[in-house]
């Protein structure tokens, strides 16, 4: 997802936009944010339990014995009609079976699964996995916790940003609409490098007006570097 230049450009930009802060900016990359695997179980339920409606609208119907009541008797009728609904009920069922196991299939494939995984889902895996890694790089660490996670997740296309708590007292949450939108253009245009650098650069304005620099006591708490997330 990023080149060894890449992960320069990322590191020298937050370098950079820590010299005019005692904020941290800290960067994560994850090819994917959840496995989402019950997607696949979710779609072929769905499509099993949609079979019997999809067969009855197409006109499918149960046929009986052209003979059926001429000269049978009551028990006679009743065994043969028992027979003809077990064995629509059974085709019916296995039909379901395998309306679900192939649908699940295909929809296990990565490309079909990330076209068919609803965009609220994948949005809430994202936010989820930035909070894990929020957690996990020690940002509530800091000493004023004014640490920020810059989180992009390259498989959903989208990203999400995470200011601690020193820095959300003063700081609204729309304040980083502007980088999130220039982080995921670089990431559209095939240029993620691009994307980070401008986004760090205007995360580092914000915080450099609320959390300027202190002479001689603005010590780096948090790694430059990117992390990469298989």
């Amino acid at each position: 997802m990023l080149s060894d230049t890449d992960r320069a450009r990322i590191e020298a930009a937050v370098k950079t936009a820590e010299l005019g802060t005692t904020g941290e900016i800290y960067c994560v990359v994850a090819a994917e944010s959840s496995d989402y695997r019950e997607v696949p179980i979710a779609w072929g339920a769905i499509a099993a339990l949609a079979a019997p409606a999809v067969l009855l609208a197409f006109g499918i119907h149960v046929t009986a014995p052209d003979d059926f009541g001429q000269g049978w008797s009551a028990a006679q009728m009743s065994s043969a009609a028992e027979a003809t609904a077990r064995a629509a009920l059974s085709g019916a069922i296995l039909l379901q079976c395998v309306l679900f196991v192939v649908v699940a299939i295909l929809v296990a494939l990565p490309p079909v699964r990330r076209l068919l995984t609803p965009r609220p889902l994948k949005r809430e895996r994202v936010r989820r996995r930035a909070h894990e890694q929020f957690l996990a790089k020690n940002l509530q660490a800091t000493r004023e916790r004014t640490g920020v996670l810059i989180y992009v997740s390259a498989s959903e296309h989208m990203a999400e940003l995470i200011a601690d708590e020193g820095i959300a007292a003063k700081v609204d949450d729309d304040a980083w609409d502007g980088a999130m939108k220039q982080l995921m253009a670089g990431f559209k245009a095939g240029q993620p490098a691009q994307g980070f650098e401008d986004a760090i650069g205007l995360c580092g304005a914000i915080l450099a007006e609320h959390f300027p620099p202190r002479d001689d006591d603005n010590p780096n708490e948090l790694s430059d570097s990117v992390v990469v997330l298989g």
